[in-house]
């Protein structure tokens, strides 16, 4: 008699996985590795169905996602009045334990109630009649709100602190690079952590942390707590399972080839070093202070990554516009003069791809079409256009030298990396 198949547990929550827009694709393959069935892929987020325990774990292990929230049942209100009603109706005693108070982020687009203050009065209204106590302000819980047509959308935050605050970054350089965005550089570029990686302009090492932190399969979210936590229907047994689990698939004695960042700013190296410490990966991440022009591959080394962040000049204010530069000749000198830095430096590091690391794959994140051009990686293609910082970017990645592999397949080795490091 052959045995009982095993049946997966059926999700029992609509949840968002909330991204920055553009890495919408890299989450859903992160949230398939996880069990979880995404429903709708938007922009900025995807929508997915979720156990209990697939919720605790897509906090605790989703890379490039900012945040997770509950969905709770969607509603249609045209008067304040129904507004108090369905919100008193929803299941906040699951949500909100005595001395927590719901503050409510709002947006309303072609509804007719559009005054969002007013909208966030009356669903606290509705919560005080569902619950039926005093609200105090022991602690806060973000519930975000979208009226769309009369239609109502209330979310429950799962997450608490944003979740690109893994805890390890206290050092920083100049214009640092979220963590989330770094996880999403690494992801698209194929990373699989069987050949070096190199980060010849580091900062503050967020790359190279994350890269390793994923080759070793550490939950970026260990180490932290969740909103999700102080739920009243938290399932400590579930929580405590899942962290269980994190930790056997840790790999911490696994060594894995040189991941090495450098950068000319020692301040930067310094800032790299103690980040990786308090990650846990210090052992696996070395970091130098040298320029592009020194960068060089670890002995032996005939294939591997380089993924970097470059400088682009804007983020650290070298961009003073048409007019303040009218106004200063000297200013006009020195930004001219610093464009051709950095006209140089990209040069400086695409001859080294080239004559140094022939048989390697390049990721670059690129504000400026031109200045990525004076690197001369033609093989380079996009994998992902986002922000930094409030600055358009790129993502582009592919060989040094030679075709570049082709979109879809970048993405379903990510996808396969990311099942391999979380079964």
């Amino acid at each position: 008699m052959s045995p009982a198949r095993r049946v997966a547990p059926r999700p029992t929550h609509r949840a968002w996985a909330v991204c920055s827009p553009g890495l919408e694709g890299l989450l859903a393959a992160e949230l398939r590795s996880l069990g979880a069935k995404p429903i709708q892929v938007g922009s900025g987020g995807v929508a997915f169905g979720a156990t209990t325990r697939q919720l605790y774990a897509a906090n605790l292990w989703l890379r490039v996602a900012n945040r997770v929230v509950l969905r709770l049942p969607p509603f249609t209100a045209t008067t304040f009045d129904q507004l108090e009603r369905h919100a008193s109706e929803l299941p906040w005693a699951d949500f909100l334990a005595p001395g927590t108070v719901p503050t409510f982020r709002v947006t309303s687009s072609a509804s007719r109630l559009y005054h969002t203050d007013a909208i966030a009065e009356r669903l606290g209204n509705g919560v005080d009649r569902a619950v039926g106590w005093p609200r105090t302000a022991e602690r806060e819980q973000l519930v975000v709100v979208r009226a769309q047509r009369d239609s109502f959308t209330v979310s429950i935050d799962a997450s608490g602190e944003p979740l690109h605050k893994r805890g390890y970054r206290q050092a920083v350089a100049k214009a640092p690079l979220r963590e989330t965005l770094a996880a999403a550089m690494v992801l698209a570029s194929g990373y699989d952590g069987t050949a070096p990686l190199l980060d010849p302009f580091c900062g503050s090492g967020t790359i190279l942390i994350e890269a390793a932190m994923l080759a070793r399969s550490m939950a970026p979210g260990a180490g932290r707590t969740f909103a999700f936590g102080d739920w009243p229907c938290f399932e400590g047994g579930t929580w405590g399972s899942v962290l269980g689990e994190a930790a056997e698939r840790e790999r911490l004695d696994l060594a894995i080839p040189p991941i090495i960042g450098s950068d000319r700013d020692a301040g930067a190296v310094a800032a790299a070093t103690a980040n990786a410490e308090r990650a846990g990966v210090d052992d696996a991440v070395a970091f130098t202070v040298r320029s592009v022009s020194d960068l060089e591959p670890p002995v032996g080394s005939i294939t591997g990554w380089v993924i970097t962040n470059p400088p682009y000049g804007r983020r650290v204010g070298h961009d003073q516009g048409t007019a303040g530069r009218a106004a200063d000749p000297a200013g006009t000198a020195a930004a001219k003069a610093h464009d051709r830095d950095l006209r140089d430096l990209y040069a400086r590091f695409g001859a080294v791809c080239r004559d140094l690391l022939p048989g390697w794959t390049v990721g670059l994140l690129s504000a400026d079409r031109k200045l990525t051009g004076h690197a001369r990686l033609a093989g380079l293609a996009e994998r992902f256009a986002t922000d930094n910082g409030g600055i358009p970017v790129r993502f582009l990645t592919g060989p040094s030298a030679g075709r570049p592999p082709s979109v879809s397949a970048s993405l379903r080795g990510c996808e396969l990396f990311a099942n391999a490091n979380n079964s």
